[in-house]
């Protein structure tokens, strides 16, 4: 089995509820058996379940995790994309609220694929990565379009406790598919050239070097 990220040999990690992972012994990204995933049907039917309405103000607080700390470090008009806004571009929402244009794509609910061919200051990924059935892919997608001195800013949660794998909450929602460490971000900075700041489990931001 070859890794889904960096394509470098990966392991058995665990067997699960009838789904197997493995883990990269590279970039150690732990990924769902690529035989198993689900299809896109089925992912949409578990989206649709989700209620990530713009004005709720608990949902704007969740968000505010990522907003807040990449607000503090974009220029004045920094314009961006958020990548896999999902039904309701709540979080479009805050950073034009905060006088950063912002625009979005979702392959299912926003599917502007012509947005996927402009560089941006910023690019934010909010409860995304962990859907990506191909992450090398949409990862290069993000090396490629985010200008150089801009961000990507991250909300997915770390693996951080192999041993509590089996029994967690976010390993059990059907559309989650692969699992990312801090050392799987610090890999990626290394190989494509980022500075990561982690702000606290689930929340990453990453630089592009100038």
């Amino acid at each position: 089995m070859h890794c889904t990220l960096c394509d470098n040999p990966s392991h058995p990690f665990a067997d699960v509820d009838g789904r197997r992972y493995f883990r990269c012994g590279t970039c150690k990204l732990t990924f769902e058996d690529p035989a198993t995933l689900p299809d896109r049907e089925a992912e949409k039917a578990q989206y649709d379940l989700h209620e990530n309405d713009p004005q709720d103000s608990g949902y704007r607080r969740f968000l505010s995790q990522l907003a807040d700390p990449l607000c503090d470090r974009l220029p004045a008009g920094a314009s961006g994309l958020d990548f896999g806004c999902g039904p309701g571009p709540a979080l479009a929402q805050l950073l034009q609220e905060r006088g950063h244009p912002c625009t979005t794509y979702d392959p299912i609910y926003a599917p502007h694929e012509a947005r996927l061919a402009t560089q941006y200051d910023f690019i934010t990924c909010t409860e995304v990565i962990e859907h990506l059935h191909r992450p090398a892919r949409e990862w290069r997608f993000f090396a490629d379009n985010v200008k150089p001195g801009g961000w990507l800013g991250i909300m997915t949660r770390w693996l951080v406790d192999d041993s509590a794998f089996a029994h967690w909450h976010y390993r059990r929602d059907p559309t989650h598919v692969c699992f990312w460490q801090p050392d799987t971000f610090a890999w990626l900075a290394a190989r494509d050239g980022w500075r990561v700041t982690l702000i606290g489990n689930p929340v990453v931001l990453m630089q592009k070097t100038p």
